[in-house]
């Protein structure tokens, strides 16, 4: 983007690395309006779960589309999730799918680069795209004054991009530079060869962005087929929230995307990622004052019935931050971390289970120790009566903070019908984790956590860390 700069931004969360490509002004060019909606954002107050009440209708060349009415405020957020992602990369090609993401505002078959961005800034809005594993997305934020534009841009960069060739050799160099640079970093390090021990020979192993050696290899072409192939309505959500009504974007949506042509489903392997039967190792020597552990094994996939137990479960060991059995242990009492985590990734497929932290090099194989000593104890004995109140109180609690911007209501609008969990997920969460016993927390504990089969990364000055197998 010639008249701004490309913002990059990067869950860190094991091998979960997604790259953002954002249309972001330079300061001095910040409109007003852009202002405001920030503003406005940071004063929005978290909604009840009962007042989410989405309207659904699919157009007849198959885009699904959502809508949410809310008029406190003057802003709509108009977000495409496309059913494809990483997973659907050739395995020489890793990465394709990202670039793709990362060239669709760089140009169409009627704006280049330059006047998209300039379009979007001049009133104040923002246009974005990014890969993940499974799924791609696209989105404009606007005001409700916008809403039109909003439309008419999003259409454009998902309907006809060009993927000039100069704008395709740039970012690929860009994405490169970042490869590179994540090669210093060890928590990157350590999360990118976590994913290839656990899901050894299935795409979740690969990073979204690629690597050195693939990104190089993938021509125009393949981008242009890629899009071509994976780009289809019938393959597409289109979620709309905010200062609009149901019948603005049902017109909005036929003006803007009615005449994209649907297609056949691309093919997909139904191949899922197998379990690991044995401790396994991966020791990574550099030179660092800490070692970088990441632990796990594989864990489950989103709509895995088990997922809100497991949500309990992994908050009281891990993921409830200082109230976690695995920060009492090995940050409190032992001083061993400055902080350590535990998170379940579910995805369409079995996502990663992990454990991570950052320990002096001379305490690594205590820390090691702590770790497993935890996941053997959350198998072994039930939580107590405290323990299960306090997580379900906070996660019952916390959920309407998952969308309480436009922004943040249509990501988990379009995720929500991703994963067919039905609209009453809006008001059957906080219940559904209620009614999670104990028992459930045993359960589940027993059967997703393998503290006897588990892949570790160390990365740090093995010469001091001496680490062995626990």
């Amino acid at each position: 983007m010639p008249t701004g700069i490309r913002a990059r931004e990067t869950c860190g969360k094991g091998e979960k690395s997604e790259t953002r490509f954002a249309q972001v002004a330079p300061v001095s060019q910040v409109t007003r309006s852009l202002v405001a909606i920030a503003c406005l954002t940071l004063l929005v107050s978290p909604l009840e779960a009962a007042e989410i009440k989405p309207q659904r209708f699919v157009m007849p060349n198959g885009l699904t589309v959502l809508v949410v009415e809310q008029h406190a405020l003057p802003i709509v957020q108009i977000q495409a999730l496309v059913k494809t992602g990483s997973v659907q990369d050739p395995p020489e090609k890793a990465g394709l799918s990202n670039l793709v993401a990362g060239l669709l505002d760089e140009g169409t078959t009627t704006r280049n680069a330059t006047q998209l961005a300039e379009q979007i800034e001049f009133v104040g809005g923002a246009l974005e795209a990014k890969a993940a594993h499974d799924f791609t997305t696209a989105s404009a934020r606007v005001l409700a004054k916008n809403t039109a534009l909003g439309f008419e841009l999003l259409a454009d960069i998902l309907l006809h991009p060009s993927f000039p060739e100069p704008e395709l050799e740039r970012v690929k160099k860009l994405i490169l530079g970042e490869i590179i640079a994540q090669k210093d970093d060890p928590g990157v390090v350590a999360g990118k060869a976590f994913s290839q021990l656990v899901f050894d020979g299935h795409p979740y192993s690969w990073p979204v962005n690629g690597t050195d050696e693939t990104l190089p290899a993938i021509s125009r072409a393949d981008v242009q087929a890629f899009h071509a192939r994976e780009y289809l309505p019938n393959r597409t959500i289109l979620a709309v929230v905010g200062d609009v009504s149901v019948e603005e974007a049902r017109a909005l949506a036929d003006i803007h995307f009615g005449a994209w042509q649907k297609g056949p489903d691309p093919a997909r392997s139904a191949a899922s990622p197998a379990a690991i039967d044995k401790p396994v190792v991966q020791l990574i020597d550099k030179e660092l004052t800490q070692t970088t552990l990441v632990l796990g094994h594989l864990g489950i996939s989103r709509t895995n019935p088990d997922f809100y137990a497991v949500t309990v479960m992994n908050y009281i060991l891990g993921a409830g931050g200082f109230s976690s059995r695995l920060m009492d242990s090995i940050r409190d009492r032992q001083g061993l971390a400055y902080g350590v985590m535990s998170q379940f990734e579910p995805r369409a497929e079995a996502g990663p289970f992990l454990v991570s932290l950052q320990t002096r090099n001379a305490t690594a194989n205590q820390a090691l120790a702590g770790v497993l000593k935890e996941l053997h104890a959350m198998k072994a004995a039930p939580v107590s009566a405290k323990e299960l109140s306090e997580a379900k109180s906070y996660l019952m609690g916390s959920f309407p903070m998952r969308f309480d911007t436009t922004h943040k209501l249509a990501e988990v609008l379009c995720q929500v019908e991703f994963y067919g969990l039905g609209f009453e997920y809006f008001t059957q969460y906080p219940k559904w984790i209620e009614k999670v016993t104990g028992g459930d927390v045993l359960r589940v504990a027993k059967q997703y956590l393998h503290p006897d089969r588990y892949a570790l990364v160390a990365v740090g000055k093995m010469g001091e860390a001496k680490l062995k197998q626990q």
